[in-house]
């Protein structure tokens, strides 16, 4: 009998987080594997200093004459923002997004000073 892929999609949408597990650890005796990534860990782990260093937090200091602007570039960055807080952060400066990569974080401070704003990155 075989089980079409989007059935199958949508039993699992509705399981709790225990019926979850329960079928992770099934599937894991079933077919003798395991859902753990010991390598991903393990790696993570050895690269635990040089990840940290390589993380910035893109800090906003002054949102400039064009704050409408600027509070745009803040919501398109961080979508989980309402108005009123994004409009906040440019009236009073703070942390935009912390912990994201060095490349992505000069990213979203030239999308900030093309809005306008003066940024830090730390």
């Amino acid at each position: 009998m075989a089980i079409k892929k989007e059935t199958f999609i949508e039993d699992l949408k509705n399981m709790s987080v225990l019926e979850l597990n329960e079928l992770v650890k099934a599937i894991e005796e079933e077919f003798g594997v395991s859902a753990a990534a010991p390598v991903a860990v393990a790696a993570a782990g050895a690269d635990a200093g040089a990840a940290e260093a390589a993380t910035k937090t893109v800090v906003l200091k002054d949102a400039g004459a064009s704050k409408m602007g600027v509070i745009k570039a803040i919501r398109a960055i961080n979508s989980e923002l309402g108005l009123k807080d994004a409009k906040a952060l440019a009236d009073n400066g703070g942390n935009i997004k912390e912990n994201c990569e060095a490349a992505e974080a000069e990213e979203l401070k030239a999308k900030l000073e093309e809005a306008g704003a003066t940024v830090e990155l730390v």
